[in-house]
């Protein structure tokens, strides 16, 4: 069977967008064929916003997310194969999923064309607003059984 976490990922941000919260990505920035900008990278984590108003041209794909943006004022094309995202949360209230740490392949990939990406857009969902942080509890999951 062909890995869930990318259908999580997605099931999860437009959750996120439905409930009008922030969706942002932790990522491992040293997993192999990572694009992101290494000065805001911390130790080798970096997190990104990924709400419709920060991004441009998002697609979670099955291997690969991708998007444009901003950092700093400079426009930057960002990719980040599936396996390298920790997990995906709210910045509003913490709330989402993390993931194992990733696996590190022996060999690094290169992105797969275009085709293979399924689009996730807006879909004319409002644009989070800002609000403060909250002062939520941690993530967590609950096996249910």
């Amino acid at each position: 069977m062909t890995s869930s976490k990318p259908y999580l990922i997605r099931a999860l941000y437009e959750w996120i967008l439905d409930n009008q919260m922030t969706p942002h990505l932790a990522v491992d920035a040293n997993y192999p064929a990572t694009q992101v900008p290494l000065e805001f990278v911390t130790a080798g984590q970096i997190v990104l916003n990924i709400t419709p108003s920060a991004v441009h041209g998002l697609v979670i794909g099955n291997d690969w997310i991708a998007f444009n943006a901003r950092f700093g004022g400079i426009a930057r094309e960002i990719m980040v194969p599936t396996e390298a995202v920790l997990g995906i949360f709210t910045r509003e209230n913490n709330q989402g999923m993390m993931f194992p740490d990733p696996i590190y392949p022996d060999a690094p990939d290169t992105p797969p064309a275009g085709p293979t990406l399924k689009s996730v857009g807006s879909g004319g969902s409002p644009t989070p607003p800002d609000k403060p942080k909250g002062k939520g509890k941690a993530p967590s999951l609950k096996i249910i059984k």
